[in-house]
């Protein structure tokens, strides 16, 4: 599926639809998470901004600690990917988010 800027054919929301109709997230769309899922995956479609995504931080972010949150409702694939995250942590690799995706600190 395209969604190229020349590509005005279809309204954005028709293209997200069709995408959500993929039978590869039925899963993700109706497990524990499927709310979270389709709010992360729609924000992300419907981006423009030049770093594609970068305006959906906060839907990720719940998608991730719902998945945290429901460990055995996620194939053993997805999880061993964060436990690889925590073993970079260990290591002396440091992989630093950007800016605009840190949650900010609030003040004192």
């Amino acid at each position: 599926m395209s969604f190229g800027e020349n590509d005005n054919e279809e309204s954005i929301d028709v293209k997200v639809q069709k995408a959500l109709e993929c039978p590869c997230i039925a899963d993700l769309k109706h497990g524990p998470c499927g709310s979270g899922f389709v709010d992360a995956f729609s924000c992300f479609l419907r981006s423009t901004e030049e770093e594609k995504g970068s305006d959906c931080v906060k839907p990720f972010i719940a998608l991730q600690n719902c998945i945290k949150e429901n460990p055995a409702a996620f194939s053993k694939e997805i999880l061993e990917e964060e436990e690889n995250d925590e073993e970079a942590e260990k290591s002396n690799l440091k992989v630093r988010p950007p800016a605009w995706s840190r949650e900010a600190k609030p003040k004192l």
